[in-house]
């Protein structure tokens, strides 16, 4: 089970810190692509990238050294939950093609939150 965390996890912490530093440093390309961002504030945008980039490392480093593990699990909750809103805001904006998206970005942090917690 630990090695399928911690692939999960590698997969998790790739998505959100390709995301998040879309969001950040690529900020006016991104709200190009994504109607959601263009409805926001491109500080708004860059502060959820900020939040996925901090939740990749979360989901990673703890666990990896070490140092307070118990952040992994914080981390993947706090991701998981961010997907929620997420696919309430496409949900309300009748984007329905990115909820499947959300469902599976939802899943990958969830799924190492509860296993650090109760497998570990």
């Amino acid at each position: 089970m630990n090695i399928a965390l911690w692939v999960i996890a590698i997969l998790a912490a790739l998505a959100f810190g390709f995301s998040g530093a879309t969001k950040v440093f690529a900020t006016s390309k991104y709200r190009e692509g994504a109607a959601w961002a263009r409805s926001v504030a491109p500080r708004t945008v860059q502060r959820i990238g900020a939040l996925e980039i901090l939740g990749a490392i979360g989901i990673i480093l703890p666990q990896w050294t070490g140092v307070l593990p118990w952040l992994t699990i914080v981390a993947g909750i706090c991701l998981a939950l961010m997907q929620l809103v997420a696919m309430g805001l496409h949900i309300r904006r009748k984007e329905y093609s990115i909820v499947p998206i959300n469902l599976v970005l939802l899943a990958l942090p969830l799924f190492v939150a509860v296993g650090r917690l109760w497998w570990d």
